[in-house]
């Protein structure tokens, strides 16, 4: 098994993806929108972080997260977002999946992948083309025609702060997805 080490840093910001078990399509819904909304507040009252962009799609999710200053814990809150679903609304989603020999071991649920996907951004560059990528995810995923038609994405938040003007992903050509290499 590999040893892998993610970075560590206080303060940082990091690009995160998080995939459901089997890529099953259930976080778009009703249930899992809440679901997924109530975590990441109750985590956020004990273990802050800024959501500096995020996107839901059905299958997986994207986000931008800063920590505090004094705080280099990314794994835990991921951790705790993904058992409060799992504990509070894992029979509410009604997700008829066989629990592997595998996770009833561990005694985990089939909600979630149990690893996630994690980039510390570098500089303000490589933020802008995190922050492209999360929002034109949808369109790369066929899932809408522009990135304003889809609603559970941080792009809204975007425009309205003037940070993208109203038009932004109309034309992929005025979009900056290098970050594309991180997608799941």
């Amino acid at each position: 098994m590999p040893n892998y080490r993610r970075p560590r840093v206080a303060g940082g910001t990091y690009f995160i993806t998080q995939v459901t078990y089997q890529r099953q399509s259930w976080l778009c819904t009703e249930v899992a929108r809440h679901a997924l909304r109530t975590a990441i507040h109750q985590v956020r009252q004990k273990r802050p972080f800024l959501i500096q962009a995020f996107v839901l799609l059905p299958d997986h999710f994207h986000g931008l997260w800063t920590l505090p200053q004094d705080d280099n814990d990314l794994s835990t809150r991921l951790r705790l977002i993904k058992t409060y679903v799992t504990r509070h609304y894992g029979t509410a989603l009604e997700l008829n999946l066989e629990v592997p020999a595998s996770r009833t071991k561990r005694k985990e649920r089939n909600l979630w992948q149990r690893r996630f996907w994690e980039h510390l951004i570098r500089d303000e560059t490589d933020f802008a083309q995190h922050c492209d990528y999360i929002h034109y995810n949808p369109v790369h995923h066929q899932l809408c025609q522009v990135p304003t038609a889809w609603q559970y994405s941080s792009v809204h938040r975007f425009i309205a702060q003037g940070l993208y003007p109203s038009n932004w992903g109309d034309h992929p050509m005025n979009v900056n997805l290098d970050a594309s290499r991180y997608d799941n």
